[in-house]
């Protein structure tokens, strides 16, 4: 008998939705860097100023993190390219996505903005801006999670059935 790499689901759109173990890993390595890059620049924007000749001053090291964050981005850009193609559509068809569709809504939130913090004027809507990118994103490990569990669930339903 010849093994299968993937058990293949009931619904065939689900066997075109999952990501091999390679894709899975690049999406949490790349959703990883941007957590940590993120967390770093709050980290040394807000507890590791520093005292200056004229008052406080950003750590040297913030900018690094933010520099770090923004490459993050593009390689996230790509990333929902990628997934659009091989998890969104062929998911969306399964009629099984109500955890995809939560994760896909928090994650244009993060990319509106963060396109916003660079583009858009104002303090007052910059503050905004931000707290709703620096909240999404410190939460956004908690959907994954959860959208990722429940995938393996159904999986998991679909081989004892």
């Amino acid at each position: 008998m010849k093994h299968r790499r993937f058990h293949q689901p009931a619904h065939p759109a689900l066997a075109r939705a999952r990501l091999s173990p390679r894709r899975e890993a690049l999406v949490y390595w790349i959703l990883g860097l941007l957590w940590t890059s993120g967390i770093g620049w709050l980290v040394f924007h807000y507890f590791l100023r520093q005292a200056g000749e004229f008052g406080e001053m950003s750590h040297p090291l913030e900018a690094w993190w933010l520099r770090l964050h923004g490459a993050g981005a593009f390689a996230g850009l790509w990333l929902i390219g990628l997934l659009w193609a091989i998890h969104l559509v062929p998911g969306w068809k399964s009629r099984r996505r109500p955890s995809g569709i939560v994760l896909s809504g928090l994650l244009s939130v993060l990319v509106l903005s963060g396109y916003l913090l660079y583009y858009a004027g104002g303090d007052r809507m910059h503050e905004v801006v931000a707290l709703v990118h620096w909240l999404v994103g410190l939460a956004l490990p908690l959907p994954l999670l959860l959208h990722g569990l429940r995938g393996r669930r159904a999986r998991g339903s679909q081989r004892g059935a």
